[in-house]
């Protein structure tokens, strides 16, 4: 019998960092990596994530309450943020910037995406750490409490899965098709990125849906 506190976890995190959602626009942002450095992106983001859901895990109330931010003060700055890169997505700035530069930077030295945007705010984001707090608040004792880091560890480790089988699949595809498939996930970033400044704003002035 599976425990209900894993289960329950499990089905919040994985709705709140959402792997298959993640998964293309990864793809999207990491199209001029080799198959190799994107996989290498791609663990260490989920790896940095993991780390940041913890450490809020186990002090992310005292930690916001010692600085006095509020929760929604992350949505704001993270769906700012986001924001940014899905104009680069649909504008193509970042492939623009690139081109700049393609006789001055080497193949190794791709544009790093797993700290940001990837495992802060996409992955580890105000979403996912205010799940990972309210987990961890219902949770009783540290068997429960174990449930909880299971059920993370399990999402994170399909989040890696997704991301690391996005990039192949989107490049199967063709250039053409691979353009337009990032132009519209960079209007969807877009709209995730203005749900979370809504998301803040509400919380921040208490007003309702």
């Amino acid at each position: 019998m599976i425990p209900e506190i894993f289960v329950s976890a499990f089905i919040t995190l994985f709705v709140v960092i959402d792997p298959p959602g993640c998964a293309p626009i990864y793809a999207g942002l990491t199209k001029e990596a080799t198959a190799a450095q994107a996989r290498s992106m791609a663990l260490r983001a989920v790896a940095i994530a993991g780390a940041i859901l913890l450490v809020f895990a186990f002090f992310g109330e005292a930690l916001l309450g010692a600085l006095h931010i509020q929760l929604d003060a992350f949505r704001i700055a993270g769906g700012l943020m986001l924001f940014f890169i899905a104009f680069e997505m649909v504008f193509e700035k970042r492939t623009q910037r690139r081109e700049e530069r393609a006789d001055k930077v080497s193949a190794s030295e791709v544009e790093d995406v797993s700290v940001f945007p990837m495992a802060m705010p996409m992955l580890a984001g105000p979403g996912a750490i205010a799940a990972v707090m309210l987990l961890m608040n219902e949770a009783k004792g540290w068997v429960e409490r174990a449930e909880v880091f299971a059920a993370l560890g399990l999402v994170l480790a399909m989040t890696g899965a997704a991301l690391v089988a996005a990039g192949p699949l989107i490049r199967l595809l063709g250039d053409k098709v691979e353009a337009v498939i990032t132009r519209l996930l960079g209007v969807l970033l877009a709209a995730l990125a203005a749900q979370y400044v809504i998301d803040g704003l509400r919380g921040a002035f208490g007003i309702g849906a």
